[in-house]
């Protein structure tokens, strides 16, 4: 059996979480839910879980203006264009940085957790990022593809 090569596996778990993450983010412009309401709150009959005053900043920034869900989606498409890679990004230091991945990756975390329909998404990038991590205590690198250089460009 061969090595695992843990780069390759959190490459394939970010893009999964990232598109994840940001069609959760479109469901969460529509239904719009504070995921941690249920800490506090307060169980109403007819009404269900009402959050509790002291969690009023976030009712603000995720039910009343979807201001996470944006920056989650736009965090999203920046990883996106990072991972896949976008063609300004490709064999540049950015694009082969694991320390960039994995902060963007813990971000992304933390934005998603906050709204109802990110929260698998949140899971995915925290293993994603925790896989990198582990790729970087063990040393692994990308390599630049050198055997493209040259090619196209020219016709």
């Amino acid at each position: 059996m061969g090595n695992l090569i843990w780069h390759e596996y959190a490459r394939y778990v970010a893009l999964s979480a990232t598109v994840y993450t940001i069609w959760a983010s479109f469901w969460g412009f529509y239904f719009r839910k504070f995921f941690f309401d249920f800490v506090k709150g307060t169980l109403r009959n007819p009404g269900g879980v009402q959050p509790a005053n002291s969690d009023t900043i976030f009712v603000d920034i995720i039910v009343k203006a979807p201001v996470i869900q944006i920056l989650s989606m736009l965090l999203g498409f920046v990883y996106l264009a990072l991972d896949y890679p976008a063609p300004f990004l490709k064999n540049t230091a950015i694009h082969r940085s694991f320390p960039i991945r994995i902060v963007l990756l813990l971000l992304q975390t933390f934005f998603a957790i906050l709204y109802y329909q990110g929260t698998n998404g949140a899971l995915y990038s925290f293993i994603a990022a925790c896989c990198y991590i582990r790729a970087q205590m063990r040393g692994e690198y990308m390599q630049e593809a050198k055997d493209n250089k040259g090619r196209g460009g020219k016709a």
